[in-house]
């Protein structure tokens, strides 16, 4: 894949491939940069690109890529330039076009050419056989070969073009237009196949687009060009229809009408509804439905009495002709009589559909075949005035079909009528929008209905009738004709007749035993003999009839009586019993109803809220259209004023009017004037320059004589002024000495007065100098004591904040040197407490050391004599085992120490002891430890510190002795004595 750095590289390269012939990957390398991401903002090359590329895809026939770029270039410029999108499509189109009308006109047989049933399928496998086996080629199948796959191409061109402005409002019409070229191409090569898919796609488009309605760009179509628009499409297509004998697609596109007009519940103009009457009559007339054909006629009447201003005398009676004539080949019987509550239903809903189409609404109370009926119509032309306005012959026939009785000659009466009518008809010049009326169509449809009629008024006066006679009765059809309308009619209950065959007689009346008929006839007989009775014999007086007639009456109206109080009873009863089941059955249908009624104000209320949603919104974008405008106009009108008269542009009729359209022009007018008036004063300003220098030219030598005349002019003046000036100085200096002169006496008085004036001033002023600086040597007195007294308050000040700040300086000191001396004997008295212990647990080893030597010795000297017990004079010695014991923490019983003393010799505490105290030096050798006078078993004193005596023990019996009041529980350090 290719990148470009401008798209007009791409261009260049395409060129460039495109001469040397490979159109291929020119088209491959355009599709690659309009695909590409790089490009997604709009540029006037890229509209150049699409041209070129879609050239390349109409030569070689790519109708896929061809979609992919347009749909591409559709996001690229939706937003931007939507007029360039409008012209890239056009140019497809049109080259389409053009190269199907030259493969057109390059085939002779143009019907075996398009012999193709559908554009869209393939070649069949038995074509491909023919094709291959016949070595020669015909001129048909070359033709085939030429014009079609161009034909397919342009489908699906139309295909591709409809399916990309489906939703785009801004080319509603381009999208109308192709449209349009699309039916006239299936209706000029007779596609039906073709005609019937695009109604599919254009129907499809129209669904999904009321379906997703907050697309952005989607058409509005309650706007009135939007709906316009849409209308001429679905005309255009019904004509088609018509025109190409599709009368199903013809019916749907009736459809499409209507609902599009249901859905923005907007009447069309007359000329659409008359084009919409016209061609319903032709489908309803296909079809067989004579009453619905009648309507539409009846219609169509209307509408062109009423908008038609130019219609003429001859045109309203030929077309009230049609629309009597219409009405009067309605079948005069109903085919619903004998028919099922399914078909009931059914051609109820039918005749609801299509009196919607026609444009009568019906209510759901009456049934169809009550309101759209051949007597309501035929009493609705009459009261309309629809009779008045035709032909005399339709007068005549209608008179004699529908009120008169000619059972005999009615059918001599209605055929010279019947040959009047079919030779009229004809164009109606005043209405060109209707179709070719001719009266002769109607024409055996009436003379079904006059030998339907003449059957009916024969069957009346008639029982039995010959079938020449008939056959001589009806000169329109023969008996076999005649045979087949009479089972039609007596399958509807129109006429009940027989045909007896071998006879050769109709035999009218209901001959069969049918009971109604026969209760019917026996009711009317016994109604007429009672008539005849009453006449020949009069009615006697009551009572006379009564006792003559009945003797025992008493009785017998007893016995009446009480069998009519027994029937009341019974039928009270079913009633009772009829009223109960109909009361639940009202309840059923009435909860039935309830429900039924409350989805529906629920579906009713969603509806609303949607409606009045949608409103808001409409109004809300119709709002801010209103503003646009507004601020368009007002653009607008600022723009003319600014603008000279003469150049103001007026807007065409019907063009729409945006704020950014104004701006646009009003920019575009200003830059206009802007050049205009700057070409004016470029103008202007040599034609000033010309003229300054031509009048400088001109002005020069008379400048120079003005200023010559000038010089003297002045020097004369000069001279003038100079010498009234001396005139004037001579003046005054001779005023002035006289005014000296007069002034010189009272000289010697002014000095006197002038000395006596500076005298007292000079007083007044040595005195206020002199209070002056007092006051001020005063004020810096008191200034020199203020600024003293703040001087030694502030020197106050001061030092004391000095003496507090050294005194919290030395306290602070003396605090760190006692924390520092703290900390100093707590080392040094806890480095004293590591070394006793030190020593103490070295004892302790020492001691535990001679216990186990004593242990094994006295292990050893269990089998010597015992030793002889120790002198009671001498001080009895710790037991050794004790020591080691007692000292190291641990508990020894009373009678282990009684055993160590007796069997172990007194040993010397070690030396060790002597440095027992550490730098204190050894305890005192005097000291007290209490008396031992208890014998060996007892407990000796502990040992005070301070306390001297000389029966102080010895050093191991000491600590023994001090540490048999420790805790049970021992500790590896001994206690420090207190201080």
């Amino acid at each position: 894949m290719a990148h470009f750095a401008k798209p007009e590289n791409a261009l260049k390269r395409a060129d460039e491939l495109i001469n040397v012939g490979q159109k291929q990957d020119a088209l491959q390398a355009l599709h690659d940069l309009i695909t590409s991401k790089r490009y997604r903002a709009w540029q006037k090359p890229l509209e150049k690109i699409m041209f070129k590329y879609l050239d390349l895809c109409v030569d070689l026939k790519r109708g896929r890529f061809a979609k992919d770029g347009l749909i591409q270039y559709r996001i690229v410029c939706q937003q931007v330039n939507v007029s360039s999108l409008e012209e890239v499509i056009k140019h497809f189109l049109h080259l389409s076009t053009e190269k199907a009308e030259q493969a057109r006109s390059q085939a002779d047989a143009l019907e075996e050419a398009l012999d193709v049933d559908d554009l869209e399928a393939d070649r069949k496998p038995e074509d491909l056989q023919l094709s291959i086996v016949s070595g020669e080629k015909g001129k048909d199948r070359s033709d085939r070969e030429l014009v079609t796959p161009w034909f397919k191409f342009l489908w699906e061109t139309y295909r591709t073009v409809l399916e990309i402005l489906r939703n785009n409002s801004k080319l509603e019409a381009l999208y109308a237009m192709t449209a349009h070229k699309a039916f006239q191409f299936c209706k000029q090569y007779k596609r039906t196949t073709e005609f019937r898919r695009l109604c599919e796609i254009i129907r499809n488009h129209l669904a999904n687009l009321n379906k997703y309605r907050d697309q952005r760009d989607r058409p509005d179509l309650s706007a009135p060009e939007s709906l316009q628009l849409y209308l001429d499409t679905r005309f255009d297509q019904l004509k088609v229809a018509t025109e190409l004998g599709l009368w199903q697609e013809a019916f749907r596109s009736v459809e499409d009408i209507y609902g599009l007009m249901c859905m923005v519940k907007k009447t069309p103009k007359s000329s659409l509804l008359m084009v919409y009457y016209s061609k319903l009559t032709e489908i309803f007339w296909i079809s067989s439905s004579h009453l619905y054909h009648a309507y539409a006629w009846f219609k169509l009447f209307s509408l062109q009495k009423n908008f038609n201003k130019n219609l003429s005398q001859k045109d309203l009676q030929l077309i009230a002709s049609s629309v009597v004539l219409a009405a009067l080949s309605v079948p005069p019987f109903d085919r619903t009589q004998s028919a099922s509550h399914m078909e009931l239903e059914n051609e109820k809903e039918r005749n609801l559909r299509m009196a919607n189409l026609i444009g009568f609404n019906l209510e759901p109370k009456f049934e169809g075949r009550d309101m759209l009926s051949r007597s309501a119509l035929l009493s609705e032309l009459v009261s309309r005035g629809v009779l008045s306005c035709a032909s005399q012959e339709v007068k005549d026939l209608f008179l004699v079909l529908e009120h008169e009785f000619h059972p005999l000659d009615l059918g001599s009466k209605i055929q010279p009528l019947l040959e009047k009518i079919s030779k009229s008809g004809g164009k109606l010049s005043s209405a060109p929008s209707l179709p070719e009326v001719q009266l002769s169509q109607y024409v055996p449809s009436l003379e079904k209905l006059a030998t339907l009629r003449l059957l009916q008024q024969v069957s009346k006066i008639y029982q039995t009738i010959r079938i020449e006679s008939l056959s001589q009765l009806v000169p329109f059809f023969e008996f076999s004709v005649v045979e087949k309308i009479s089972v039609d009619a007596v399958k509807n209950n129109f006429v009940a007749m027989k045909v007896d065959h071998m006879k050769g007689v109709v035999i009218f009346g209901n001959l069969g035993i049918e009971s109604d008929g026969l209760k019917d006839h026996l009711a009317v007989f016994a109604e007429s003999l009672n008539k005849v009775r009453a006449m020949l014999y009069p009615v006697p007086s009551k009572a006379s009839k009564l006792g003559g007639i009945v003797p025992n009456l008493a009785e017998t109206v007893e016995k009446e009586h009480k069998r009519l109080l027994a029937r009341k009873s019974i039928i009270e009863k079913r009633k009772e019993d009829q009223e109960r089941q109909q009361l639940e059955m009202e309840r059923e249908e009435e909860q039935k109803r309830l429900k039924l009624q409350k989805l529906t104000e629920e579906a009713e209320q969603k509806r609303l809220a949607a409606e009045l949603l949608e409103r808001r919104k409409q109004r809300i974008l119709r709002e801010i259209e209103e503003k646009e405008l507004e601020e368009a106009q007002a653009l607008l009108e600022d723009t003319e004023k600014r603008m000279k008269k003469g150049k103001k542009k007026t807007l065409l009729d019907g063009e729409k009017v945006t704020k950014q359209t104004v701006m646009e022009r009003a920019l575009t007018e200003q830059l206009k004037e802007r050049q205009e008036m700057e070409k004016k004063l470029q103008k202007l300003a040599k034609t000033m320059d010309y003229l300054e220098r031509a009048k400088r030219e001109e002005a020069a030598p008379l400048i120079e004589a003005a200023y010559q005349r000038r010089l003297v002019e002045e020097r004369e003046f000069y001279e003038r002024e100079q010498q009234r000036e001396v005139e004037l100085s001579r003046e005054r200096h001779e005023s002035d000495l006289k005014e000296k002169n007069r002034l010189s006496r009272m000289l010697e008085f002014k000095e006197t007065f002038q000395g006596e004036v500076i005298s007292r001033r000079q007083a007044e002023f040595d005195k206020i100098r002199t209070e002056r600086e007092e006051r001020i040597s005063q004020m810096i007195r008191a200034r020199k004591q203020e600024r003293d007294i703040k001087r030694k308050q502030l020197y106050y000040l001061t030092t004391e904040e000095e003496r507090i700040r050294k005194l919290q300086e030395e306290e602070e000191a003396h605090k760190r040197e006692e924390a520092e001396k703290r900390k100093k004997q707590e080392a040094e008295h806890k480095a004293k407490l590591d070394e006793i212990a030190e020593k103490q647990r070295q004892r302790e080893r020492e001691l535990e050391e001679k216990e186990k030597k004593r242990r094994e010795e006295l292990l050893k000297g269990t089998d010597a004599p015992p030793a002889r017990p120790a002198e009671p004079t001498a001080a009895p010695a710790a037991p050794p085992a004790a020591a080691p014991a007692q000292a190291s923490g641990k508990y020894v019983p009373r009678f282990k120490r009684q055993t160590a003393e007796v069997s172990a010799p007194a040993q010397t505490p070690p030396a060790a002891d002597s440095d027992r105290w550490g730098n204190r030096g050894p305890p005192p050798a005097d000291d007290h430890w209490g008396s031992n006078r208890g014998g060996p078993s007892q407990k000796p004193d502990r040992w005070v510190p301070g306390s001297r005596g000389s029966d102080r023990p010895s050093g191991g019996d000491a600590w023994r002795s001090g540490e048999e009041r420790r805790s049970p529980f021992g500790s590896s350090r001994p206690r420090p004595a207190q201080r």
